[in-house]
């Protein structure tokens, strides 16, 4: 069999492990957690309707039966299996009727806007001021470039977040302080909602932006440096080869680790930035991941959880595939070239 083939075969066979073990953690933890999931549902009609006690009791055994919460644990877990076989997440509780894919699909687009930019835009900067750093390092630039990259790694998020909207909403006013849009604007492709949505935009993607720049050239840093002092480069110099050229090799090699770090951030993206929707008040899967676990809706929780897992799964099985291209030693083991 090709060597390649048996690569992907094994790393398939580990993705599947791995994914079914997720799975029995990701039904099995909600459960461990005391308290009654259709408590908070309960609550809401009595308060609405004024039920008396027998109707709440029997409204309470439907959704019971309705959930499957009147089975054994065993029969619970077999048919979240088979649901998600069909690709069924299943009922929201908190959101009662409502499916929790559809959920999903309307906060997700919400999440994916601000993350993804705002990743790829800290991934870009932080690895080229890193670079620079470890290019001019035991100089000024480097110091300073260091000082920073450091003081912003080592800032809480949830801080850095609050004052950015403490000193650019309250106080100077310059961008709202909360929600994707303002309440009297309804979404629609329109020039006017488009630009109050970007201005609702920016406080959130800067706050990520601004919180990752630092991890990112900071890692980049060590390894542009560690790169510099490795046997090739010493040998390419003494050969006279341009200093570009081999800074291009240097980078390539450095970016390495970089790649697997992005993966896995863009792999966890579906899981929004809770710090990020929670502050801000901005709407996202984060959001719903934080009502799951604070109402105890187990349906919400599996399914926007197995979302998760499955990217994270996915980005690092997409990382290997990578390294295999980008790294020609990892290319020939696999490959056999």
């Amino acid at each position: 069999m090709n060597p390649f083939i048996r690569f992907l075969a094994r790393r398939i066979g580990f993705l599947l492990l791995t994914f079914l073990v997720f799975i029995v953690v990701i039904f099995a933890l909600p459960r461990a957690i005391p308290g009654n999931p259709l408590a908070v549902r309960l609550a809401q009609i009595f308060q609405q309707f004024q039920a008396n006690p027998d109707l709440i009791k029997a409204v309470e055994k439907k959704l019971m039966e309705e959930f499957g919460m009147d089975k054994p644990l065993h029969l619970q877990f077999l048919e979240f299996i088979g649901r998600l076989l069909r690709g069924d997440l299943g009922t929201s509780i908190a959101f009662y009727p409502r499916k929790v894919a559809d959920l999903v699909f309307i906060y997700l687009p919400w999440s994916l806007g601000v993350l993804i930019p705002a990743t790829l835009t800290s991934w870009i900067v932080g690895n080229l001021l890193g670079a620079l750093a470890a290019y001019k390092r035991k100089t000024a630039v480097d110091n300073v470039l260091l000082s920073f990259f450091l003081t912003l790694s080592q800032t809480p998020y949830y801080w850095l977040a609050m004052l950015l909207l403490y000193a650019l909403a309250v106080s100077l006013k310059i961008f709202p302080m909360s929600g994707a849009y303002s309440p009297l604007m309804m979404p629609a492709l329109t020039i006017p909602f488009i630009l109050d949505m970007l201005h609702h935009y920016i406080l959130p993607f800067l706050s990520i932006v601004i919180g990752a720049t630092g991890g990112w050239a900071i890692g980049m840093r060590a390894m542009v440096i560690y790169e510099l002092e490795a046997d090739y480069v010493k040998y390419a110099d003494s050969l006279g080869l341009p200093d570009n050229k081999i800074i291009r090799y240097v980078f390539r090699n450095s970016m390495l680790p970089q790649i697997t770090g992005l993966a896995i951030n863009l792999g966890v993206i579906l899981g929004g930035s809770l710090i990020t929707e929670l502050v801000f008040s901005y709407p996202g899967t984060g959001f719903l991941i934080f009502r799951g676990l604070s109402t105890l809706d187990y349906p919400l929780i599996q399914g926007t959880f197995v979302l998760l897992i499955s990217t994270l799964l996915l980005a690092n099985f997409i990382v290997d595939l990578i390294y295999a291209y980008v790294d020609p030693r990892i290319r020939t083991g696999y490959v056999g070239e």
